[in-house]
């Protein structure tokens, strides 16, 4: 999507490590209209697959999620980060590494708002490695519900999450895919 792409090379820091700040309109300041226009377009590409509800990782996936469930008619859960004492005791949970945090954070989704039968579409904001997005799979199989198709912001396609994805068999799609990050140059595949 040429609009996130400007934005990624116009406003977008490499700090090393495979780390992109996207700070200024994604991960801590977001711009509405940007991601209305992404969820637009999650929602042509994944419109023919039946999802009954999409869900996230917490905090940085809430606003692309949100926008293309308005463009899609469906709710959004999604993973908590840390249990607050509103949610029931029995949740679902996994452990995924946080590349940006440098350790181990847990993904937490009640019984209430993820069941069994559920066509599920992943929205998130990265697909680096892929770790996150195969933590929000193992709750949704957890609960007894099918994953139908993948959707990220940014993809980072050095870091092999896509391969590491393909043995789902689903659609994975990425709104940005960035070849290589080198000192301040950004390439895109």
């Amino acid at each position: 999507m040429d609009e996130l792409q400007q934005r990624i090379l116009k406003e977008g820091k490499n700090l090393g490590n495979g780390i992109l700040k996207v700070d200024s309109f994604i991960n801590h300041q977001v711009d509405p209209m940007l991601m209305d226009a992404c969820g637009r377009e999650f929602a042509r590409f994944f419109s023919g697959l039946g999802a009954t509800k999409i869900l996230t990782a917490e905090i940085s996936g809430i606003a692309p999620a949100l926008t293309t469930a308005l463009h899609l008619g469906l709710p959004v859960v999604y993973a908590r980060k840390t249990k607050p004492v509103t949610m029931p005791d029995q949740v679902f949970l996994t452990l995924a590494p946080s590349h940006t945090k440098g350790r181990m954070v847990e993904l937490i989704v009640s019984p209430e708002y993820l069941a069994g039968g559920e066509k599920i579409l992943i929205i998130d904001d990265f697909l680096a490695s892929g770790s996150t997005i195969h933590g929000l799979v193992r709750l949704a199989q957890t609960a007894g519900s099918r994953v139908v198709g993948i959707g990220t912001l940014i993809e980072k396609s050095f870091e092999g999450g896509r391969a590491a994805l393909a043995p789902l068999g689903v659609p994975v799609f990425s709104l940005a895919v960035i070849s290589a990050m080198e000192d301040d140059h950004i390439t895109f595949a």
